[in-house]
């Protein structure tokens, strides 16, 4: 097993609790102002002004449209009863807390924000992020013991702080949405910088593609000071060539009409023809179909085939629906999309939301208006042409490149303890190829919480695991039939002890407070999987700090596109299991070894754990500049 970093410390998490409670109340009257904070008897901690507030999660913005952004308060809205509770305790006393923590504690308490949900404006808490009563993951991460992480809860709820962001909820039903803020990254190159002002510029609501374009120029720094004609490629390659958005109307088993809004985002052909995955989720807008694109374009660009990058979708949900109306909203939705499509322009495959059933609907709406069946889209086919394995390449081609990054390091899968986050078909396919390989996958996840086995899931329980989701079972039955697994609410695997982590849910599912759990749980190396984009800018910060060895999506993820081309270039072939895994290897060893002599090249460390990070997207965007530049300005 791999050694547990030593390095970021993490107090227990009650030392962090104790700075919201329901006793205690706190007025910041300006940043960087006095603080008084009243203590009862007894409480008066020593140790207090040398507690670090490293437990504390990144805050939102607040969202008041008063001028209580600058001199912010929070109010004690205190009920009667309440009053009589505070009148019967023993007097008070103050003590002034030491001037270096005044920004912390005003960032702290920046306590509210306004955030729409489900069609509806509501005032959010920046503590745990959530409205009303619907507070029930553990505002402080998931240390300790199920009892302190309840006590935690029962403290947070009952904190004054949080019964004022509820009573405002209540009465805030009119506010304006605030925007969120961007998290915005030092570049040490002016030129480098320019171009991500002018992303800010350009599109400055769009937090997931401007997220993921400083990913990119921060790896690319190096590059673009050696040669300050990068800046201009890339400002121009950073513009989709073609984005389309479009009405979907459909109607359910009821006769009730409905609406949805529809992506399609042809990010760069430069390469050769668009592939990118189709996301059904409510969740998808404008922002997610540019990020999910640039990541394509980049991964395609690193593979072994010449090809481009796309990605769309639409915020219509899947879940819950007939499948007369998942038909009928897919023929809708390929009205509109076939005249952009096809096996020279692009191909869309499955990803969130999108499976066997749904890409079947689509390719059958497409074929019917498109008035011929050459080629065929990427993914599962019913009845018509493809490799059976095409499910399996994206979750096994994440193992092997695990496996690759082991090898360097002398070691190999076998009895290492996995975190897996997600239970869709990467996910599973990742927890099949690991237990092959010998290792011990711990966890899988849902949208309701995480299921853990101490004893490592086996071939016997994964087809049970199968089962549920194929029935639309919860994850928690899985417990009801293995007893010594539990599955936990409303919280996220990182906390269990492991060597190496597999996110495989959604973009930015690893936030500030679960990559502190994830350094303190002896995690070495995270392999970004089924997730782009797993990591949020302030989580990527915490894990290279700990030199956690980081394996991208760009590069690891390759899998899925080299299935795809297997599939339309040699589709006559009946490929066996071995010779296709053969296939797959090869092809993720290519794309590992790229992107570890990119780095190489560039003055990076093969040891560091930016290694990856940046030789991928240098080797990507290199091989994409140049046919830019060959091309002319097109």
């Amino acid at each position: 097993m791999l050694l547990p970093v030593v390095g970021l410390g993490m107090n227990s998490a009650m030392d962090d609790m104790s700075l919201i409670q329901q006793r205690h109340h706190l007025v910041v009257r300006e940043l960087g102002g006095e603080i008084d904070l009243e203590i009862g008897p007894g409480d008066d901690d020593p140790s207090f002004a040398h507690t670090p507030l490293i437990g504390v999660p990144p805050q939102e913005s607040s969202a008041d449209d008063h001028d209580e952004s600058k001199n912010m308060a929070i109010v004690s809205h205190i009920p009667s009863d309440d009053q009589e509770i505070l009148k019967s305790l023993p007097a008070k006393r103050k003590k002034k807390v030491v001037k270096r923590w005044r920004e912390e504690w005003a960032d702290t308490y920046k306590w509210a924000y306004v955030d729409v949900k489900e069609g509806t404006t509501r005032i959010f808490c920046s503590i745990c992020r959530e409205y009303g009563r619907k507070h029930r993951r553990n505002p402080y991460g998931n240390e300790g013991s199920r009892n302190m992480q309840m006590s935690a809860l029962e403290e947070h709820n009952n904190s004054l702080l949080h019964k004022e962001a509820l009573r405002l909820q209540l009465a805030s039903k009119d506010k304006i949405v605030a925007d969120k803020p961007i998290y915005v990254k030092a570049l040490m190159s002016k030129s480098a910088g320019s171009i991500v002002e002018a992303a800010l510029k350009r599109d400055p609501n769009e937090l997931e593609f401007i997220q993921s374009v400083q990913e990119v120029i921060h790896a690319l720094e190096r590059v673009i000071s050696k040669n300050s004609g990068y800046v201009n490629t890339m400002e121009r390659l950073l513009e989709p060539e073609r984005t389309i958005i479009f009405r979907v109307p459909w109607v359910d088993d009821r006769g009730e009409m409905h609406v949805n809004r529809g992506f399609r985002v042809q990010f760069n052909q430069t390469l050769g023809p668009c592939r990118g995955g189709l996301r059904f989720h409510p969740s998808m807008n404008l922002s997610i179909a540019k990020f999910l694109g640039f990541q394509q374009t980049l991964r395609t660009a690193l593979s072994p085939y010449r090809l481009g990058g796309a990605s769309g979708g639409s915020d219509f949900d899947p879940k819950g629906k007939s499948d007369n109306e998942i038909m009928h909203f897919c023929q809708s939705y390929m009205d509109e999309l076939y005249r952009y499509v096809g096996p020279d322009k692009d191909l869309p495959s499955e990803e969130m939301g999108v499976g066997t059933r749904e890409m079947g609907f689509l390719y059958g709406q497409y074929r019917r208006l498109a008035g011929h069946s050459q080629g065929s889209f990427t993914g599962p086919r019913l009845n018509w042409s493809g490799s059976s394995l095409r499910t399996e390449a994206t979750g096994y081609g994440l193992v092997f490149f695990a496996q690759l990054i082991l090898a360097d390091m002398n070691k190999e899968l076998k009895g290492l303890r996995c975190v897996i986050s997600g239970s869709g078909k990467i996910a599973l396919h990742v927890l099949e190829k690991l237990i092959a390989y010998g290792a011990l996958p711990i966890t899988v996840s849902d949208s309701k919480g995480y299921l853990v086995d101490e004893d490592g899931f086996d071939f016997m329980k994964l087809s049970f695991l199968r089962d549920i989701k194929a029935q639309h079972r919860t994850l928690r039955d899985y417990s009801k039939t293995y007893a010594r697994a539990k599955y936990y609410d409303e919280a996220k695997p990182w906390n269990e002890r492991c060597d190496v982590a597999f996110p495989c849910a959604s973009q930015n599912e690893i936030d500030h407070s679960d990559a502190i759990s994830l350094v303190n749980s002896g995690c070495r190396i995270l392999v970004e999987g089924g997730s782009n984009m797993p990591c949020t800018p302030e989580a990527m910060d915490v894990l290279k700090g700990a030199n956690v060895l980081i394996a991208p999506s760009i590069a690891a993820g390759t899998g899925g596109v080299v299935a795809g081309e297997l599939e339309l270039k040699e589709y006559n072939l009946n490929w066996a299991p071995e010779d296709f895994e053969s296939k797959l290897q090869e092809a993720m060893k290519q794309t590992y070894q790229r992107a570890l002599k990119a780095a190489v090249e560039f003055g990076f460390q093969k040891e560091s754990p930016e290694a990856l990070v940046h030789g991928a997207v240098i080797s990507a965007f290199l091989t994409i500049a140049s046919g830019m530049s060959e091309q002319g300005c097109v």
